[in-house]
């Protein structure tokens, strides 16, 4: 289950990347952002009225209710694997999907007794690529000090680890888009047609660039 990536790619990079035609106020010049945790900003670049747009977002969608009984906070849902289920097909549709740019994500290793984070990217020089993801506007409550708000929250689906990541991983990894036809079929397809990329990359696609780091990238 990924809990944390790497984004350090300049701003027209993803613009270039994934066509997007407009920019959201709050962007910026996103700065490099070489380890995003749960409920942190992040870019993502959506489908909204008069094109597709590079926004930012928080990293967890709507937890589903079962989830949250018993408790005051909702800090989302990172990662996304039945999209069989009821919960997650309302935002299966081309209004809320969307793609989140990355250059590396880290899975965590079991090494005495620690957590220690392994990091994942095409090859080592981690150039951009894009998780397929989905999007939301919603209102909850977060984080007990911050209170009720409205925001736009994001996760990506994942799938079955290649060869790369099982040793590490068995259980899932990141569904991955790396062509520009495959983050266009993501973003205009029907579903019964975008389905089909909830797959993972190809064995061999992936490489292991950095070991024992909360952050990678710092700096590219």
């Amino acid at each position: 289950m990924c809990n944390l990536y790497s984004h350090t790619s300049a701003r027209q990079a993803v613009i270039d990347f994934t066509r997007a035609m407009k920019v959201a106020g709050d962007v910026g010049n996103l700065e490099p952002q070489p380890g995003i945790f749960p409920d942190y900003s992040a870019p993502v670049v959506r489908n909204v009225e008069g094109g597709r747009e590079l926004a930012k977002a928080r990293w967890g969608m709507p937890s589903p209710s079962f989830a949250l009984k018993g408790r005051k906070t909702d800090s989302g849902v990172t990662n996304v694997r039945n999209t069989k289920s009821p919960h997650w097909r309302r935002w299966l549709g081309i209004e809320h999907r969307c793609v989140v740019p990355f250059n590396s994500f880290s899975e965590y290793e079991t090494v005495k007794g620690k957590k220690v984070p392994v990091w994942f990217a095409l090859d080592d020089s981690r150039p951009l690529s894009v998780f397929a993801g989905i999007w939301t506007s919603w209102t909850s409550v977060r984080k007990l000090k911050e209170g009720e708000v409205t925001a736009d929250l994001f996760g990506f689906l994942t799938t079955e680890p290649n060869d790369i990541v099982a040793p590490i991983h068995p259980k899932a990894m990141p569904v991955i888009l790396t062509e520009p036809d495959e983050i266009e079929a993501w973003l205009t397809q029907p579903w019964e047609t975008a389905k089909d990329l909830q797959r993972p990359l190809p064995d061999g696609c992936l490489q292991i660039v950095a070991r024992g780091d909360r952050r990678d990238g710092e700096g590219d």
